[in-house]
């Protein structure tokens, strides 16, 4: 054997040597093993990283958890929550960011504080000169809950519940968000940016505005740019019903006639019958 197959030979066997070690290393599974939820409220993303103790026959709250005293909300490190923009809890304004999640379980009411510590890992090292928000919550009884849970279990398009839920108590704070408004920036981002042969653009713009009730006036705006490029059913109609919803009911109904002339004059022949119900009902106002 050469001198060069001896020293790869024994690189070979001293990398093997180190990378032994690491792969025998044995980590046991933890009694509260490590767990996450994610939610979308609207456009807000909310991320929850913690871990879930179990009851195990123990007296809990009161126990276990000591009333009044701050708890990490789970076990092991501390319990984080990220908000991807600008929040509210229970009507009270929280920056976009991540923090620990420390509660100060009671009988009646707990305090949920929001710290910008995020590394906690003991009750010791909390500082509540660094929390970032506090609110009081009334705890509810529910169901056994064996194991610690964290959830969302109620989401709208602007606002979802988080609950904690552990043994027999359970309790829900409220995260807002500003769905809206976040959606109104994006969709005039996408406007001033979309060519001026487009369209379908600001129609996708006006309708989400008139549907959400953002803004009439933008959507009307938005609507008139995509029927300045070219006419069609769909903008037309569009734009016949926010009209109406202005209190412009006169414009609504030759807006609404035109719509259904040049539905019937194109190739696709989109149903009008909707449509033709509300121009007999604008009418009929007059």
């Amino acid at each position: 054997m050469t001198r060069r197959a001896l020293s790869r030979g024994a690189a070979l066997c001293a990398a093997l040597a180190a990378a032994l070690p690491a792969a025998a290393q044995f980590q046991a599974p933890r009694p509260s093993p490590k767990a996450s939820v994610s939610q979308t409220i609207g456009l807000t993303d909310v991320g929850v990283s913690y871990s879930r103790p179990s009851v195990k026959g123990r007296v809990i709250w009161g126990g276990l958890v000591p009333y009044d005293k701050p708890w990490r909300t789970g076990a092991n490190e501390a319990t984080t929550i990220t908000f991807s923009d600008d929040v509210t809890v229970n009507g009270q304004k929280l920056a976009a960011g991540t923090y620990s999640i420390v509660t100060f379980p009671g009988k009646t009411e707990w305090t949920v504080a929001f710290n910008k510590d995020t590394k906690l890992w003991w009750e010791t090292e909390y500082d509540a000169a660094k929390d970032a928000l506090r609110v009081k919550v009334a705890p509810q009884e529910a169901a056994h809950k064996e194991t610690f849970e964290i959830s969302f279990p109620a989401v709208g398009a602007d606002s979802a519940q988080l609950a904690f839920h552990w043994e027999k108590v359970y309790v829900p704070v409220f995260v807002g968000t500003e769905t809206k408004a976040k959606a109104m920036e994006l969709a005039k981002k996408e406007v001033e940016k979309a060519s001026a042969e487009a369209w379908r653009t600001p129609l996708r713009a006006a309708r989400w505005a008139w549907e959400s009730k953002a803004s009439l006036d933008d959507a009307a705006a938005w609507a008139d740019r995509s029927i300045a490029v070219q006419e069609n059913w769909s903008n037309l109609s569009l734009k016949a019903r926010i009209l109406a919803d202005q209190g412009k009911t006169k414009e609504a109904i030759a807006t609404g006639e035109k719509a259904v002339q040049v539905a019937r004059a194109s190739a696709q022949k989109p149903d009008t019958a909707e449509l033709e119900k509300l121009l007999a009902e604008w009418k009929a106002k007059k």
